[in-house]
C-alpha cells in the first residue's frame, strides 16, 4: 500500500456574508455556492476542470435550495464537466470543515488528487431548526438537556459552568473582534477572498454585494452593556457578544501536494491532522477544547507548538472557555487576528472554510509562524479542529 499523500489547501474564497432577511433574501443558496466555485476556477486557471475528483458541499438544512444533493447540483450549475461527481454533507456548524477533512482523507489515501469543498447556509430561507423533528426520546429519556437544542441557551450554560467568564469579558472580547475586523478591512486583508454577488429585489432593483454586512465599527462596551439578553432574563449572552444569523457560502480547492506541484497550483498551507470530539450537548461551546487536545495528541504536538489560531466565534464565551483552558490571554494576538464571526457572521455550515481562508492569510502576514489551527464548536455537543502547517516557498 502506498504511503499517505500530503494534502495542501490550494485556495479559498467566499461570498460576502449578509444578515439573514437582508441582502440575499431573493438570492438562492445554490446560486451563492455556484458563485464561489466559479471564482475558485477563475482564480486557478491551471486547474483542468476534468481533474476535479469530487465536490462535497455542506448545509445544515438540506431542503429547498439547499437540498437535491447540493454538492452534485452546484457542480452541474457551475458548468463543470458532467464527469465531476458531488455529494452533500452535514455536521451542522462544522459542515464545511467536515467537507474539507473528508475529502482530504480521500486525497491522503490516494483515491483523489484534487477536490473542492464547500459550505452554504441561507438562514433567511432556512431559519435555524427549520423542519427538524427531534426524537421524543431525547426529552422523555433525558438523553439531553432541553436547552441543548437552543444554541443561545447552551452559551448561557457555559457562563454558568465557568462563572469567571463574565459578561464583561465576553463584551470586551466582542468589541475587540469588531475592532480587528474593521482594521482588516481598512488594510485590505479580507477583500481579496470575497466573491462579489449581484442581487435582485422586486422592490429595490439590482444590488451588488462586495463586503460583509455584519461588522459594526465603533462598537463599544457601553453600547453592548445595554443590549437585551434574549436567552435568559438578566443573562449574559446578547446579540453583541454572539454571531448573527447570516447568509453566505464558502469554498476551497484541496489537492495532494505532488499533484498541486504538477499542475502549478499554489499551496497556501499543508494539513497536519484533524479531530472531532463530543461533549455534553448542553455546553456544546466547550467542544473545541477536547477536539484540539485530541488533534494535538495524535499529531504528537502540544498547544505550545501552535503559532496561529482561527476560532469560530459562535459566542464570545465559547472562545473564552477555549482560551482559559489553554491558559491564553483574552487578547492573545495569535487568535483571530482579522476578527471573526461576532463581526462578520456565522452562516452555520459554511464557516469552517472561512476560518481556513483566514488562516492562510494569517500565515502570509506572519512569516515566522509554522503551525496554525482552525477550530469550532458544533451544535448538539461537538468540537472540530484541523491543524495546518506553513508550506515553505521552496516546497510550493
Amino acid at each position: 500500500m502506498s504511503s499517505l499523500q500530503p494534502v495542501v489547501f490550494v485556495d479559498g474564497a467566499r461570498t460576502p456574508f449578509a444578515r439573514a432577511g437582508s441582502l440575499y433574501a431573493h438570492t438562492r443558496a445554490d446560486d451563492l455556492m455556484v458563485k464561489v466555485i466559479r471564482e475558485l476556477m477563475r482564480r486557478n486557471p491551471s486547474l483542468p476542470p476534468e481533474r476535479i475528483d469530487d465536490i462535497a458541499v455542506a448545509a445544515a438544512t438540506q431542503t429547498g435550495d439547499q437540498g437535491m444533493n447540493i454538492g452534485r447540483s452546484v457542480a452541474l450549475l457551475s458548468g463543470l464537466p458532467s464527469t465531476v461527481p458531488g455529494y452533500s454533507i452535514d455536521r451542522w456548524c462544522a459542515g464545511a470543515m467536515t467537507a474539507v477533512t473528508t475529502l482530504s482523507a480521500s486525497i491522503m489515501a490516494g483515491a483523489y488528487d484534487v477536490a473542492i469543498a464547500g459550505g452554504v447556509e441561507h438562514m433567511t430561507h432556512h431559519p435555524m431548526g427549520e423542519g427538524i423533528d427531534p426524537n421524543p426520546r431525547y426529552l422523555a429519556e433525558k438523553l439531553v438537556d432541553p436547552e441543548a437544542l437552543l444554541m443561545g441557551k447552551t452559551a448561557e450554560n457555559l457562563h454558568d459552568r465557568f462563572p469567571h467568564l463574565t459578561k464583561e469579558r465576553a463584551d470586551a472580547y466582542a468589541v475587540a473582534s469588531q475592532e480587528k475586523t474593521a482594521k482588516a478591512y481598512a488594510n485590505g486583508l479580507l477583500q481579496p477572498d470575497l466573491v462579489p454577488v449581484a442581487t435582485r429585489d422586486a422592490e429595490n432593483g439590482w444590488g451588488y454585494v462586495t463586503t460583509d454586512e455584519g461588522p459594526r465599527p465603533g462598537t463599544s462596551m457601553e453600547g453592548l452593556a445595554g443590549l437585551k439578553t434574549p436567552f435568559r432574563p438578566h443573562g449574559r449572552v446578547t446579540a453583541g457578544n454572539a454571531s448573527a444569523l447570516t447568509d453566505g457560502a464558502t469554498g476551497a480547492v484541496l489537492a495532494s501536494e505532488p499533484v498541486a506541484r504538477e499542475l502549478g497550483l499554489s499551496a497556501k498551507m499543508r494539513m497536519v491532522g484533524f479531530a472531532f470530539a463530543g461533549v455534553e450537548p448542553e455546553v456544546m461551546g466547550v467542544g473545541p477544547v477536547p477536539s484540539t487536545e485530541k488533534a494535538l495528541q495524535r499529531a504528537g504536538m502540544t498547544i505550545a507548538d501552535i503559532d496561529l489560531f482561527e476560532i469560530n466565534e459562535a459566542f464570545a464565551v465559547q472562545v473564552l472557555a477555549f482560551l482559559d483552558h489553554f491558559e491564553m490571554a483574552d487578547d492573545d494576538p495569535r487568535v483571530n487576528p482579522m476578527g471573526g464571526a461576532i463581526a462578520v457572521g456565522h452562516p452555520l455550515a459554511s464557516s469552517g472554510i472561512r476560518l481556513m481562508t483566514n488562516l492562510a492569510r494569517d500565515f502570509e502576514a506572519n512569516p515566522d509562524a509554522r503551525y496554525g489551527i482552525t477550530t469550532m464548536c458544533i451544535g448538539l455537543g461537538m468540537g472540530g479542529t484541523v491543524i495546518w502547517e506553513r508550506v515553505e516557498e521552496d516546497a510550493k
